[in-house]
């Protein structure tokens, strides 16, 4: 009697330890919405940890596009896990599969149909957190790409037992922290829900702990999701705007950047250098055109971590950001009318873009869309767009004939050739495919009295899927360095591009100019040296952070995101390796084939101060100037003279980073004096070349 009374609780312990709970089913709605399962769990006993905890959670989908799929578990708390999001390709179904933490295969490496045990994307241990297990759990699954693809969850089951994993704790960073708060409710794609931020900074080299007090900013905001692509990859990247206690819209300065009230979290689930994009930002900078700004960060969302991101700005007409007139509704007529707007290739449709009359050279079968971007698409008046119409109308008209090269008839007379030449310089050394078709921006200010206001391309934006091999077409999967990204239309892109590069590279002139600028730029900018102490100086930054991040994601080793023609590397450094070795296959082939010849160049000042820690660049401008203060801690201020020594500009209390607008300086020699307010720093020579 004893025996058998022993043996029951024993088998009433282990029943106690190890149950199974089964959850609601329903389909799967293809237009945006979040939808909810339910599983009610009762009778555990005790808290839950890692001796009864959540160990394995198994689903049976049926789907005709798994990567369409967003999968969550949700737990009574509120605490919430990315089961898996953005797998599977075309794929259809996840039939039995398990996910659970002491799988061997991450369902990252998996294919479909989902059959069997998988790790999930992020830790199941997350709600292992001592939260009471009893109450409701919710499965939320959300269709990411409404496309008449449909599905139904037949079941699903949660299972607790013994040896369970435990939450990741995140304590502290050397970058700063960013806490974002909107009381568990979804973020959706469109409007801006209501939430809270707090950004803990305190300050370069020191620690910021997650215990600390928001001392960078601390108030609301709006936030939505953002991008296309990067949406449905499990880390997702967000908008949001600054707001006051009115939920009115308030600019603030956030880790340094200027005054602003809109702005970004752009993930890195598809970057695992954390480069591709500042790197590009930073170097179209430094050749002398705004760029937006941004700061690493690590990101909090609901008291889930979420890994390493970049908060920055986005494009928008702003004396800070891209500096042209504001337009209004009420400015449709004389000079008011020419400026500014911004424009764009990109995603359009009938209510946000506009056809263009010709169709691009070398692919005369192939339509093509400009975008409104500034005014916006329901701001823009008719007569605006009439105008903005009519002068890339005009653009075209003149690039596109016969004497298409004349510099005062030809294209030069609308387009700003220095800026493209930029434009395609930082485009062409990252090959990038977006930059040419759907990622492309163009801007042009309010006319003059005399002169018209340019076309100038830029700013830079979108570079994650580039600086690497993709299998999208052989331009892009070339792996010896080759292949030109401006021809893209060869590649039957999603977006057409206006292919206005394949006109221009016929020009000697603008060959010329392109060849003597990247030149310049590889004894400066784009030397070898240059570009690996950025890199290198990047990746010590983000070292102990990118441990945090893929320990989150757990995507290292594994081809996601954008497809890769080889296989990923396992570790961190060795994605640093890979980083740098592509660079330098793809400069030395277009130090080989880059068009035009050193014919006339503008190189009329040696740029000797590059290296030095203090100075301005780059040497020659044409609209700003960078300046930059490495070594010394303090501000300094800085005076501008004339050929004739006639003081022209000064200003106070510079600091690294710090842009000066040159841009209605006379072409000419310009003597610049950095000082302390009392002594001499550095005296040094400008060219101002437009």
């Amino acid at each position: 009697m004893k025996k058998i009374t022993f043996l029951l609780v024993i088998f009433c312990s282990f029943s106690m330890l190890s149950q199974n709970f089964n959850g609601s089913s329903g389909g799967i709605s293809d237009d945006g919405a979040y939808n909810y399962y339910t599983a009610s769990v009762t009778g555990l006993s005790g808290n839950l940890n890692a001796s009864l905890g959540l160990v394995q959670v198994c689903l049976n989908i049926s789907h005709t596009y798994d990567s369409d799929l967003n999968v969550e578990l949700i737990a009574p708390d509120g605490t919430t896990i990315n089961l898996f999001s953005g797998v599977g390709g075309s794929g259809h179904n996840f039939f039995n599969t398990c996910l659970n933490m002491s799988a061997a295969m991450p369902i990252n490496n998996a294919s479909p149909p989902f059959t069997g045990t998988f790790k999930p994307q992020e830790t199941i241990g997350n709600v292992n957190n001592g939260q009471n297990g009893n109450g409701q759990w919710q499965l939320r699954i959300h269709d990411t790409y409404p496309d008449a693809d449909t599905g139904t969850v037949n079941s699903w089951s949660i299972y607790f037992a013994s040896n369970a994993s435990v939450p990741f704790v995140f304590t502290s960073s050397n970058l700063p922290i960013v806490i974002i708060d909107t009381d568990n409710v979804p973020i959706p794609d469109e409007p801006k829900i209501d939430g809270t931020m707090g950004i803990i900074d305190n300050g370069e080299g020191q620690i910021n702990y997650i215990t600390d007090a928001p001392n960078n900013f601390n108030g609301n905001i709006g936030i939505e999701l953002r991008g296309n692509f990067s949406q449905g990859l499990p880390q997702k990247p967000y908008k949001f705007e600054t707001r006051d206690a009115a939920l009115a819209e308030l600019n603030v300065s956030l880790l340094g950047m200027p005054e602003e009230h809109d702005w970004l979290l752009i993930s890195n689930y598809n970057d695992k250098v954390f480069m591709r994009n500042t790197m590009a930002y930073s170097l179209f900078e430094q050749m002398g055109h705004y760029a937006t700004r941004s700061k690493y960060c690590e990101v909090v969302l609901n008291g889930s971590y979420q890994g390493v991101y970049m908060l920055m700005e986005n494009i928008k007409r702003d004396n800070n950001r891209v500096d042209i007139a504001k337009l209004l509704t009420t400015e449709n007529t004389g000079i008011n009318v020419t400026g500014g707007y911004i424009i764009k290739n990109d995603y359009w449709d009938s209510n946000n873009s506009w056809l263009l009359n010709y169709h691009p050279i070398d692919h005369p079968e192939l339509d093509v869309h400009l975008v409104y971007d500034y005014p916006k698409p329901e701001d823009i008046t008719v007569a605006q767009k009439s105008y903005v119409q009519t002068f890339i109308n005009d653009l075209e008209t003149a690039l596109y004939s016969n004497n298409f090269s004349n510099p005062l008839t030809g294209y030069n007379k609308y387009l700003d050739t220095d800026s493209f030449v930029d434009y395609f310089i930082i485009n062409e050394l990252s090959r990038n495919n977006d930059g040419f078709k759907k990622s492309s921006y163009f801007n042009k200010d309010i006319d003059t009295p005399t002169a018209i206001s340019k076309l100038k391309a830029g700013p830079v934006w979108d570079f994650d899927w580039a600086w690497k091999n993709i299998p999208e077409c052989s331009i892009f999967a070339a792996t010896d360095g080759s292949g030109w990204a401006h021809l893209i239309n060869d590649c039957g892109p999603d977006v057409n591009s206006p292919g206005w590069y394949v006109r221009l590279l016929q020009d000697p002139v603008f060959c010329n100019k392109l060849k003597c600028r990247w030149t310049y730029f590889r004894s400066t900018i784009l030397s070898d040296i240059a570009i690996n102490n950025y890199i290198d100086a990047n990746a010590l930054l983000l070292n102990a952070a990118q441990a945090r991040h893929f320990e989150k994601w757990g995507n290292l080793g594994l081809n996601t995101g954008t497809p890769e023609v080889e296989q990923d590397p396992d570790t961190f450094a060795e994605e640093i390796t890979k980083f740098k070795d592509w660079i330098h296959l793809r400069v030395l082939w277009l130090d080989t084939n880059m068009p035009g010849d050193l014919t006339d160049c503008t190189l009329v000042v040696n740029d000797d101060n590059f290296y030095d820690n203090i100075g301005l660049y780059p040497n020659p401008t044409k609209d700003y100037l960078n300046f930059s203060n490495k070594s010394l801690s303090q501000k300094v201020n800085i005076e501008v003279f004339d050929s004739t020594g006639k003081s022209i500009l000064k200003q106070e209390s510079l600091i690294d980073g710090t842009i000066l607008k040159v841009s209605t300086f006379a072409n000419g020699i310009y003597t610049c004096k950095i000082f302390d307010g009392n002594s001499v720093l550095k005296i040094m020579k400008i060219a101002v070349v437009h």
